[in-house]
């Protein structure tokens, strides 16, 4: 499993076309088979603020999500939203284990 945190932080004026945006990638990203979960989150007292939590079965999964005709519209779409650059933070799973999944 690889977990990783999408941090990005939004211009106030861009909050509502991220979300449409990100909720359209989102839902057609659980739909490949290498994402175990696919969460679109947003801060609640700074909405600007918005962390994707991408679960992935392995790293190749991973790689092959920024290869779909969805990530790169969403990647375009979005790239002048951006209040500053987004960050990912990459985690192992240690608890439970969902090696099944």
């Amino acid at each position: 499993m690889l977990i990783v945190h999408v941090h990005v932080n939004v211009k106030p004026e861009c909050i509502d076309a991220f979300r449409a945006a990100t909720v359209e990638n989102a839902s057609k990203s659980v739909e490949e088979p290498g994402i175990a979960r696919f969460d679109v989150i947003q801060q609640q007292d700074e909405a600007a603020r918005f962390i994707l939590v991408e679960i992935y079965r392995d790293a190749e999964a991973a790689a092959a999500h920024k290869d779909t005709a969805h990530y790169a519209k969403w990647r375009d779409a979005v790239a002048e939203m951006m209040a500053e650059p987004r960050r990912s933070v990459k985690f192992a799973n240690v608890f439970p284990d969902n090696s099944g999944w």
